[in-house]
């Protein structure tokens, strides 16, 4: 099934396909979720068959809404997808814009909605070995240092997340 996703067209949102869209590096819908515990937030390892920048650490989930789907329903989908995880109550925090490559000839061009939520210690975490290779939870603040240490282990977009937007992403939790 070709997946179709909201992407700008000459100024108009147009159902493109995935890879097209990020081959071309068009601007296009997609949503982050970050989990938390506490001041932890639970983070994956993509999957070394993901078609851009697998093996490398993310927010606890992200994606692209299908073509007439909500954020809000894409995020909670792609959490059970990616995650096993039984709809979770999420808090919108923040839309943001940017661009990154992500090798492979491939752009990121993204208009993201972020959105925060928390995980009860008594909901298991079932991650989709065709999505998710790892996760672990992570206190923010070792977090933004371990990706000022090494940025080639953490994907483009948690970078400029932490880098750009922890204080609207995680408030009075932000990494210093």
């Amino acid at each position: 099934m070709t997946e179709m996703i909201p992407t700008w067209v000459d100024g108009v949102l147009t159902p493109v396909e995935k890879l097209e869209a990020h081959r071309k590096g068009l601007r296009h819908q997609a949503i982050s979720v970050f989990l938390m515990r506490g001041n932890k937030t639970l983070l994956q390892r993509r999957a070394l068959g993901k078609y851009h920048t697998p093996g490398l650490w993310a927010n606890t989930c992200c994606t692209h809404p299908y073509w007439g789907e909500s954020a809000l329903d894409c995020a909670q989908r792609r959490l059970g997808d990616e995650l096993g995880l039984p709809p979770i109550p999420l808090t919108f925090r923040d839309r943001v814009e940017y661009r990154a490559d992500v090798g492979g000839g491939m752009i990121e061009h993204e208009v993201v909605d972020i959105f925060v939520g928390t995980l009860p210690e008594t909901v298991p975490v079932l991650p989709n070995p065709a999505e998710v290779m790892d996760t672990i939870w992570q206190g923010l603040d070792d977090l933004a240092q371990e990706v000022v240490k090494t940025p080639g282990s953490f994907t483009p977009w948690l970078q400029i997340y932490l880098r750009d937007h922890a204080a609207s992403i995680f408030g009075d939790m932000h990494p210093a």
